[in-house]
């Protein structure tokens, strides 16, 4: 073999992320919303305190490999404790605040983290857990509220101030653990995601790609999707290599706060959950502030219905672009930017899958024999995935092995693929529809019952069926002072999908139960048919 002559040994490392914000980056701005207004520091700012936090880490105690938690908001101190942790050699795990206390407590003794970075407006989530953290040594509180019960507490700021300037960062092998993120799997104990520099750096070169989402020296990001959340997308990471400046919401999660910060900031980029953009659609229609800033929102976690799509882009000039991944893959898998070429009905089609696949993301569609699919954007399989930023295993979690095979992740999703690499999800393994022999796609559904005026949310789930084994039963929630019957449902949809699919029987409900990251938990609905407890409606309903 004739070597490149190349320096191969130069490691991908998050320590080239911090040096451009202490460098070339250092005019960059974090915004951070608070209780009083905004604050605002300079990329080099943060640099400099990213220093101090890595000396007091190591003050008290932490060495490499050692696991550092966060249980906190979208913040500058979040940001800071991002490059902080993997950058000295230990590894970021981020808490998700939304998960239940039994789960918290799984999976910080799973991970044995030593120390708990907690915001203290969150601190009484964790009082009653503080015992029973096998390993956590110190928790250090960020910001100014009280501390509660919590045992061994050192305050944020106390501790950066305390340090001198600079820290003498380790030289690091690129293939060493960064951060961990456990998923909110819906059946057992969550799993942990362990990513590594390497593929962290090329994931946030991966999210500067043109084709991807662009961020750039120019853009302004609102990360809405949380922090504790497959690393918020890696919006975070891909900004400050950018330059881009961070803008953070913090607690400020609703409609009216979230519109002042794209208004008032400028924001160019954003990204969160379908859920959260359904919202302040209703409220940007009813007070219209000017959203006209943003050039792209990443929306992912859950079908994007393209009614929600056209509404914001027809009414706000605000792009909304579908993406898909998950937590094993970084997430960024595929994003649905349309060919140059398609017009009219058919780029909305594109617009409408998951997307194209990113440059160094290879997938195959399997059947349910083992049998390798084509790609012609008809047949369907379990969609799988390998590249340079996917899992190939699970952290310290040898009974989940079925998950990985040959190299590759099987992801659980049924999909299509086209000639071009789109992707187009039809469902979740555990949530596809079987009638009489043919599959229903419940995601096809949701997007189209979703395009109803009088429809919030609309989550689909098999009902058994003593005839055909299985129909749809549709699940919706009405828009508040909207009203709709079976029949209006069943005729909206009849010119939209086959007349099969079509269900015939639906619940009417006051909201779609969610997962910790804003996902429709099925279960819960399939749990609740199972028990009794929906209300099948054959009346017409008007929301309260």
């Amino acid at each position: 073999m004739l070597e490149g002559l190349m320096q191969h040994d130069y490691p991908l490392t998050l320590g080239h992320v911090l040096e451009r914000m202490r460098g070339m980056n250092g005019d960059g701005e974090v915004v951070t919303l608070t209780d009083d207004g905004l604050r605002r520091a300079r990329y080099a700012e943060v640099a400099e305190r990213v220093d101090r936090l890595c000396a007091g880490l190591r003050e008290l105690g932490i060495e490499e490999g050692d696991r550092v938690a966060t249980f906190s908001w979208n913040t500058q101190e979040h940001l800071e404790a991002y490059l902080a942790a993997p950058c000295m050699g230990a590894v970021l795990h981020t808490l998700n605040i939304r998960l239940f206390p039994e789960q918290l407590e799984y999976i910080v003794n799973h991970a044995e983290d030593q120390i708990i970075l907690v915001d203290s407006s969150l601190v009484s989530a964790l009082e009653e857990l503080a015992p029973k953290f096998e390993t956590v040594r110190h928790f250090v509180v960020i910001g100014d509220g009280d501390a509660g019960s919590l045992p061994s507490v050192v305050r944020y700021e106390e501790l950066l101030a305390a340090q001198s300037p600079g820290f003498a960062y380790p030289r690091l092998d690129e293939r060493a653990a960064a951060g961990l993120c456990y998923t909110s799997g819906t059946t057992g104990n969550p799993k942990g995601v362990l990513y590594s520099h390497r593929s962290n750096v090329l994931h946030a070169l991966g999210a500067c790609l043109a084709d991807s989402l662009g961020v750039s020296r120019e853009d302004r990001v609102l990360p809405v999707v949380p922090m504790f959340h497959a690393n918020a997308w890696g919006l975070p990471y891909a900004s400050a290599l950018a330059g881009a400046d961070l803008v953070m919401p913090s607690r400020f999660l609703q409609p009216e706060p979230l519109s002042r910060l794209i208004e008032g900031e400028r924001v160019t980029v954003a990204g969160a959950v379908p859920t959260l953009w359904l919202d302040l659609l209703r409220y940007a229609d009813e007070h219209e502030p000017d959203l006209s800033s943003i050039r792209l929102v990443a929306c992912g976690g859950a079908a994007v219905p393209r009614s929600l799509m056209e509404a914001f882009e027809e009414r706000h000039g605000m792009r909304i672009v579908q993406a898909w991944g998950m937590t094993e893959t970084s997430p960024l898998g595929s994003v649905a930017h349309p060919p140059s070429e398609a017009e009219g009905e058919e780029r909305w089609g594109y617009r409408s899958t998951a997307g194209r696949l990113m440059p160094l993301v290879e997938a195959r569609i399997v059947s349910d024999e083992g049998e390798e699919m084509p790609w012609d954007g008809e047949a369907t399989g379990e969609l799988e995935v390998r590249g340079p930023w996917i899992a190939r295993s699970y952290y310290e979690d040898p009974s989940t092995d079925e998950r990985f095979h040959d190299g590759w992740l099987r992801t659980g999703d049924v999909a299509a693929i086209d000639a071009k690499g789109y992707i187009r999800i039809t469902d979740r393994a555990k949530d596809v529809i079987k009638s009489g022999g043919e599959w229903i796609s419940s995601v096809d559904l949701e997007g189209e019952l979703m395009a109803h005026d009088a429809v919030s949310e609309a989550a689909v789930i098999a009902r058994p069926d003593e005839r055909w084994s299985e129909r749809p039963l549709a699940c919706v929630v009405l828009e508040d002072g909207g009203s709709a019957s079976v029949e209006d449902l069943r005729e909206h949809l009849s010119d939209r999908v086959a007349k099969w699919w079509i269900p015939s029987e639906f619940a009417f409900i006051d909201e779609v139960p969610k997962t910790s990251v804003g996902k429709f938990d099925k279960k819960v609905l399939r749990r609740r048919l199972e028990e009794g407890e929906l209300e099948v409606a054959g009346e017409e309903v008007t929301a309260s």
